[in-house]
């Protein structure tokens, strides 16, 4: 290969990667979930290695299907597949968006049929048991996760939705707190006395660490150093307690927003009420709910009616 070609390749890939990392930004400032962007960034950094992509223009819908094949030859299952593709679909109409190309190629490519496998989900008993109990044994710091838990649980919010209230973010005086989702999208959220209660005990604890800590902060719930809390620890801490109070260890702090959605229409909310309270874009996102309380209500026919048995 001649010297000028190799210089003319390099910067195009230069350019490639310039523009995957412009599309990233993009993905950043619209408030995309850092682990949607970190695998995103990975999926596109392996989908431009099998391409040997020079530009944008080179790549086709048949070229797409080469690299889903590759996954696929790797092992990968379907949910990863699907989440490589969509990573591509998103760039590519971003770089549709930028004049950057003509067209869509991944719109061509089908999405693998993934088979839909409804989350288990805590009943009503159990969420009490670990919510009336104390959290002393199971917690680090028992009035900032006793908030955190009834905040999961009581509201329905995710957990980066979580991490990111600040102190001004609650509305005591009409019981709700406000909430900052996908998108950067805003809602209201409104909460009952059992988050109150928690909110009451935890701050002066919360108080009384800044000072220890010689630290001011905006945020909510805070680590022992006085820093806002993150996700990955908000993790760690809902599997130890839910553990702990006899949950299985597959519980995620996204299993409480599941909890969420599915007790309130056990219990007769309105669909479109809980999609608003839950910051869903599409109503049938959370129709996604009816199917996990009819999963419930067919597992307690199966149990107790005399004739199911």
């Amino acid at each position: 290969m001649s010297r000028r070609r190799a210089e003319t390749n390099a910067f195009r890939e230069s350019r490639i990667a310039h523009d995957v990392e412009l599309f990233l930004c993009a993905l950043r400032e619209r408030n995309v979930s850092p682990h949607t962007i970190k695998a995103y960034a990975g999926d596109l950094s392996v989908f431009a290695s099998h391409a040997g992509l020079r530009s944008w223009d080179s790549v086709d819908h048949i070229t797409i299907r080469g690299f889903l094949s590759v996954l696929y030859e790797k092992g990968l299952s379907k949910t990863s597949v699907a989440r490589a593709l969509a990573a591509v679909r998103s760039l590519f109409r971003w770089l549709a968006q930028e004049g950057l190309v003509q067209q869509n190629p991944a719109s061509l490519v089908s999405t693998p049929k993934i088979p839909k496998k409804l989350p288990r989900v805590p009943t009503i008993e159990e969420m009490n048991a670990v919510l009336e109990g104390g959290l002393a044994e199971a917690a680090a710091f028992p009035e900032r996760d006793r908030l955190m838990m009834e905040l999961l649980y009581g509201c329905g919010i995710r957990n980066s939705e979580l991490v990111g209230i600040n102190l001004d973010d609650i509305r005591m005086s009409a019981d709700a707190v406000l909430i900052r989702g996908k998108g950067k999208k805003e809602r209201i959220v409104p909460f009952g006395d059992a988050v109150r209660e928690a909110y009451m005990r935890y701050m002066p604890a919360r108080q009384r660490l800044l000072v220890l800590q010689k630290r001011t902060s905006s945020a909510l719930l805070l680590n022992m150093r006085g820093g806002r809390l993150t996700t990955r620890s908000v993790g760690r801490i809902v599997k130890r307690i839910a553990v702990a109070k006899g949950l299985p260890r597959d519980v995620h702090p996204h299993t409480l927003r599941h909890a969420f959605g599915t007790h309130l229409l056990e219990e007769g909310a309105d669909l479109r009420a809980i999609q608003e309270m839950l910051g869903h874009e599409r109503l049938a996102t959370t129709q996604r709910y009816t199917q996990l309380s009819m999963k419930h209500v067919l597992e307690v026919y199966d149990r107790t009616h005399p004739r199911a048995k």
